[in-house]
C-alpha cells in the first residue's frame, strides 16, 4: 500500500513523501496516528501543489535573503567604543552590538545570525559574516574606532 507522509516520522522519511508501505503497518498505525494518508490519485495532487508552493516560497526566500546580502554588504559599519591608555578597549564588542547597528539600519537581522566567534577587543577593521539563510551570507565590515570625546 501507498501512503503520502503528512508529517515527519524518523526511519521512515519527510513530510510529502509517497512510500510504500505494508498494508497492516499503514491500516493499523501511520493512518490512525495522523502520520500518514492513503496515497490517492487526491491525495498525491495535493502533496505535489504543496510541493511546489514550497519551492516557490524557498526561491523567493532565497532571492530576499541575497539582496539583503548585497545590501548588507554597502553598509558601512563603525562602531564606537571607549578607550584608554594604549588604545585598550573598555570591554568588548560583540554580537549584540553588530546586531543592534543592523537593525537600525533596518536589517531584520537576529543575535544568532552574527558569525562572531569571540568579541572584538581591539581596535581595526573586521569582516564579520552574517548567515541570512541556509547558504546565503553576507560580509559585513566593521570599523571598531575611538569614541570622540
Amino acid at each position: 500500500m501507498e501512503v503520502v507522509l503528512i508529517k515527519d516520522y524518523q526511519g521512515l522519511g519527510k513530510a510529502m513523501d509517497v512510500l510504500p508501505v505494508k498494508d497492516g503497518y499503514a491500516r493499523n498505525y501511520l493512518i490512525p496516528q495522523g502520520i500518514a494518508v492513503p496515497a490517492t490519485e487526491g491525495n498525491k495532487k495535493k502533496v505535489a501543489e504543496t510541493k511546489a508552493l514550497a519551492e516557490r516560497r524557498e526561491v523567493k526566500k532565497i532571492a530576499d535573503a541575497r539582496e539583503m546580502a548585497k545590501k548588507i554588504e554597502q553598509t558601512p559599519c563603525t562602531i564606537s567604543v571607549k578607550v584608554g591608555e594604549e588604545d585598550k578597549i573598555y570591554g568588548s564588542v560583540s554580537a549584540a552590538e553588530i546586531t543592534e547597528f543592523l537593525n537600525k539600519e533596518g536589517f531584520a537581522v537576529e543575535k544568532r545570525q552574527v558569525a562572531l566567534d569571540e568579541p572584538i577587543k581591539q581596535l581595526g577593521v573586521y569582516n564579520i559574516d552574517i548567515n541570512l539563510y541556509r547558504d546565503v551570507s553576507a560580509k559585513l565590515k566593521v570599523w571598531v574606532v575611538k569614541e570622540e570625546k
